[in-house]
């Protein structure tokens, strides 16, 4: 069964650092692309930051020059460095990637998933 399990989030004091990973398990070829979402009560789900297949990356204006998205293909894993966090980073955080999944006999298919979700809690 593939899918996309997160973890490293909590509880920090404004300024403070957290890093945030999924990890990718099951019949995987590699990471595509991938992203992180946010959604904070009452508010839509928006997007943090992207990783395209080709390593290019994006942010959304809040997090520029805070937030670092990367990822490890011999791990299958994707991380989300966050720094100099701020109580409005507060948010329940989703990983999301297209997968390439292995079909046997060398081929492959993409497939996208979502995460579980990890909450990240910034005190003022």
């Amino acid at each position: 069964q593939v899918q996309l399990v997160e973890s490293g989030g909590g509880l920090v004091q404004a300024g403070g650092s957290l890093r945030l990973s999924c990890a990718a398990s099951g019949s995987i070829v590699s990471i595509d692309r991938m992203a992180w979402y946010r959604q904070a009560p009452g508010k839509a789900r928006e997007l943090v930051a992207a990783l395209t297949s080709s390593d290019s990356t994006s942010y959304a204006d809040s997090v520029k020059g805070r937030f670092t998205i990367s990822r490890d293909n011999a791990k299958n894993t994707g991380h989300l460095q966050m720094n100099s966090l701020k109580p409005e980073d507060t948010a329940i955080y989703y990983c999301n990637a297209v997968l390439k999944l292995s079909l046997g006999w060398g081929k492959s298919y993409d497939d996208n998933y979502w995460g579980q979700g990890t909450q990240v809690t910034v005190s003022s």
